[in-house]
């Protein structure tokens, strides 16, 4: 049966962290100084989240991606991601990654019941992706996404969040990945999730992407993917692959949000920027699925009608994406 909010949306993607840590340290991600990782008896074993997706099939979720921080840095996922895709009524596993670990993985997660990935990639110059990852390795992430194809998956994503002065001058570089190969490549406005002051001069919009691709290549549009997250597509004419916009700032896509999120310590949350939450530990630790999946209701029913990042004066307190799985 669907699931909908208050506002009539149709909630059916739960966004699912495994872990708050990672082999990278992305500027836009964690602060410089970086995080103090929490502790490993803080953090919910893989019974405590199948207990979670279980209870979210169970209400109307359609869809599971599995973030991090990095997941593929737990011990033991490609067997919980194994029980995962074996959830009945569950119609798509998915999972976010850096790239780094795919070379000796992407097997095994197809093998797994993975059925997509979205692969982290801003530069693909290695001293900007140097950069902006404070010391990773960009060439580790093409031969990941290599893999990944070799694996057999039909549909890999490449994430890109756009950041002016730092790694806008590739947009048609990474547009052109799609000209030979079916990649869905998508341009991610920059947020203010680490409330950089300078961060309004970082961002360039969706709007701007698209006119400066237009220059180069003749674009159609494509409309959105169902059961998807937010990105609009286009594509070059005659490419194998697509062009997404992702605009959480220049034009909200809040009255089509589709999706919660549980972090790896158990909270619920609704939306990314909201501060109100729900600790689903109670219920897990009690071991009551009717509880858990109330609280989940519960959750999806406070959804927020928008976001406020965008509103005039308003302050947003720091957050680290490698909590929260973005």
């Amino acid at each position: 049966m669907p699931l909908h909010d208050s506002y009539g949306r149709t909630v059916n993607y739960l966004r699912l962290s495994v872990t708050d840590r990672c082999n990278l340290r992305c500027t836009y991600c964690m602060p410089a100084k970086g995080i103090h990782a929490i502790h490993h008896t803080n953090i919910l074993s893989y019974e405590e989240l199948l207990q979670v997706a279980e209870a979210a099939v169970a209400i109307g979720v359609e869809k599971i991606r599995v973030t991090g921080g990095e997941p593929l840095v737990r011990k033991g996922i490609i067997h919980f991601l194994e029980r995962l895709a074996c959830i009945p009524g569950l119609q798509r596993l998915v999972l976010t990654t850096n790239g780094t670990l795919l070379p000796e993985m992407a097997a095994e997660l197809r093998c797994a019941g993975v059925d997509g990935l979205n692969i982290s990639l801003d530069s693909l110059c290695p001293n900007t992706f140097a950069g902006i990852t404070r010391g990773g390795d960009m060439h580790k992430v093409l031969k990941g996404i290599e893999a990944a194809e070799r694996a057999g998956f039909q549909q890999i994503k490449i994430n890109v969040v756009v950041m002016r002065g730092v790694n806008d001058d590739e947009i048609v570089d990474f547009a052109a990945l799609t000209l030979d190969r079916p990649y869905r490549v998508r341009f991610i406005e920059y947020m203010p999730t680490l409330q950089d002051d300078a961060w309004k001069t970082r961002i360039m919009t969706g709007e701007e992407v698209l006119e400066r691709l237009s220059r180069k290549f003749e674009l159609r549009s494509a409309g959105r993917e169902t059961m998807a997250g937010p990105a609009t597509y286009y594509q070059i004419a005659g490419a194998a692959g697509m062009i997404g916009v992702i605009t959480p700032i220049s034009c909200h896509f809040c009255n089509d949000c589709n999706r919660i999120r549980v972090t790896s310590t158990g909270v619920a949350k609704s939306c990314l920027f909201s501060t109100e939450t729900c600790n689903l530990r109670p219920f897990i630790n009690a071991g009551d699925d009717q509880a858990l999946r109330d609280a989940l209701r519960s959750v999806v029913n406070g959804k927020p009608k928008r976001h406020d990042i965008c509103d005039s004066g308003r302050h947003h307190a720091i957050l680290p994406m490698s909590r929260v799985g973005g």
